[in-house]
C-alpha cells in the first residue's frame, strides 16, 4: 500500500513510466532499496528527536555519491543527490546509508563479516571528519578535488575529465545543433520556442551567475530524456541543448529538466527542535527545496542548479556534464570498497558540519553538536546493528513485493487506459 500510494502521482501522469519503476524494483533487493525510501523512513518515523537536527540529504547511498562540476566547471567528489532533502535528525541519514552500504556488500556476494566492516568504515570515515571540521572548520570551503582526494577518488576524478566535444558527440549531431534520437532520447524539436521561454524564467529568477560558462541561453533544441534513475523513473525529464560560451557548436551546455516531487520525509520527521531554523523561503517548493540543499550542502556547485515550472509543474534545472562520473560498487574490490565507505563517510560529513551558523541554518557549530550527541563506539555498534536488521526486513519485503509484482499487483499500464 506505501508503495502504490507513494507512485499516485506517476501512476495518473505517466503510468508507462511508473511500470517501468515497478518493473525495476522487482530485480534485486538493491533495487528495491533504492526505489522505496517512503517504506524506509515510515519504518522509523518520529525516531531520534532527541538527536540534532540538519538538512539530510534524505538518500544517501553508495551510488549517490560521485563526480560533479563546481562552479568553475572542474571535477570534485561529492554527494550528488538531493531529490529527498529534509530536516531530519543526523541519525536518519546514517540509517539510510549503513543500510545501503550493508546491502551493496551482500549483493555482490560479501560475507555479513564485511559488509558489517563496511558499514563501520563508512561510520568512521563520517565521525573523522566532523572531528577535523570541530578543530578547524574547514568545511566552509574544503571539497574533494584532484589535488587533495585519497589515491582511489584521485584516480576517479582523472577519468572524469573528459573533452566536451567527444561528451556532447554522443548526444548531439554537432553541425545540426540537434539531439540524436535512441532508445533514451526522444528529440522533442518542435517544442524549441516553448522551452525558450522556460529557460529565459528559469534564468531570470534563479541566481545564475554572469560568468563566461554561463552567459549564454539560446535553445538550440530539445528532448524527452527516459530511462534515468531508479527512485526518479516516471518522472519527466528533458533536455535541453543551450549555445555555449563560444559561436562553435563544440563548447554547447546541455542543461537536464527533471520533474520533482515532495520529498520521502515529509510529515515524518519529529517535532522541530535542537536549534533549528525555517529553510530558505523557496523551500517550500518540491525544486526549491532540492536547490536549497545543493547549495547548502556543497561548496561550490554546478552554477546552472536552478528551478523553473512546466504546465505548474516543479522542475529541477542542472547541467549535464561531461565530468560526471562515479563508481561501478560492482566493480570495487573489498579493500577498495571499504576505503569508498570511509570516503563517503567523510564526504556527508562535510554536508551536515555545513548545516550551521555558517549557512544561517541553526545556531553554533553542526559537528560539534552532533559529536556531542552520542558515545561514538556505542552509537556506531547499535547502527551496525540496525544495518543488518534492516536490511533483512528489506530482502523480506522485496521477496514479498516480487510475488505481488509476479502476480499483477503493480501492473497499471492496462488498467489506467
Amino acid at each position: 500500500a506505501t508503495i502504490r500510494e507513494d507512485h499516485q502521482f506517476r501512476i495518473r501522469s505517466r503510468p508507462e513510466g511508473a511500470q517501468e519503476k515497478f518493473d525495476k524494483l522487482a530485480r534485486s533487493a538493491w533495487h528495491f532499496y533504492r526505489g522505496t525510501a517512503l517504506l524506509f523512513y515510515r519504518d522509523i518515523a518520529g525516531t531520534d528527536g532527541h538527536l540534532p537536527v540538519v538538512l539530510v540529504i534524505g538518500d544517501a547511498h553508495p551510488e549517490n555519491f560521485g563526480v560533479m562540476p563546481n562552479e568553475d566547471g572542474a571535477p570534485f567528489f561529492g554527494v550528488n543527490d538531493f531529490d529527498e532533502a529534509a530536516f531530519a535528525p543526523f541519525s536518519w541519514e546514517l540509517k539510510r546509508a549503513s543500510v545501503g552500504f550493508y546491502l551493496a556488500m551482500r549483493e555482490v556476494g560479501r560475507s555479513r563479516k564485511k559488509a558489517r566492516k563496511a558499514v563501520k568504515a563508512f561510520l568512521d570515515g563520517y565521525f573523522d571528519g566532523l572531528l577535523e571540521f570541530a578543530r578547524s572548520d574547514r568545511e566552509k570551503w574544503h571539497e574533494f578535488r584532484l589535488d587533495n582526494s585519497p589515491p582511489l577518488i584521485r584516480e576517479l576524478l582523472k577519468s572524469s575529465r573528459d573533452d566536451r566535444e567527444e561528451f556532447l558527440a554522443e548526444l548531439v549531431d554537432l553541425k545540426r545543433s540537434v539531439f540524436r534520437p535512441s532508445d533514451e532520447i526522444v528529440p522533442h524539436s518542435k517544442y524549441v520556442e516553448d522551452f525558450q521561454g522556460i529557460i529565459d524564467r528559469y534564468r531570470s529568477s534563479n541566481r545564475i551567475p554572469e560568468t563566461r560558462r554561463t552567459g549564454h541561453f539560446r535553445v538550440k533544441d530539445v528532448a524527452i530524456k527516459k530511462g534515468s534513475g531508479t527512485a526518479s523513473l516516471g518522472l519527466d525529464r528533458y533536455f535541453v541543448l543551450i549555445d555555449g560560451p563560444s559561436d562553435n557548436n563544440d563548447d554547447d551546455i546541455v542543461l537536464e529538466l527533471k520533474q520533482t516531487r515532495r520529498s520521502a520525509l515529509d510529515g515524518l520527521v519529529p517535532e522541530p527542535g535542537n536549534g533549528r531554523k525555517h529553510g530558505p523561503d523557496d523551500a517550500d517548493e518540491p525544486a526549491g527545496r532540492i536547490v536549497s540543499s545543493h547549495s547548502i550542502h556543497l561548496v561550490g556547485g554546478d552554477p546552472y542548479y536552478g528551478q523553473t515550472e512546466i504546465d505548474d509543474q516543479s522542475f529541477l534545472v542542472r547541467e549535464r556534464s561531461p565530468c560526471k562520473n562515479d563508481f561501478d560498487i560492482d566493480d570495487l574490490s573489498y579493500s577498495e570498497f571499504k576505503c569508498y565507505a570511509d570516503i563517503c563517510g567523510r564526504t556527508l560529513s562535510i554536508a551536515h558540519a555545513r548545516c550551521d551558523g555558517d549557512t544561517g541554518l541553526m545556531e553554533g557549530d553542526a559537528e560539534k553538536k552532533i559529536l556531542a550527541s552520542v558515545h561514538r563506539p556505542l552509537f556506531i555498534g547499535d547502527m551496525i546493528r540496525f544495518a543488518e536488521a534492516t536490511a533483512k526486513r528489506i530482502c523480506r519485503d522485496f521477496k514479498g513485493y516480487q510475488r505481488d509484482h509476479a502476480a499483477g499487483a503493480f501492473d497499471f499500464t492496462h488498467t489506467a487506459s
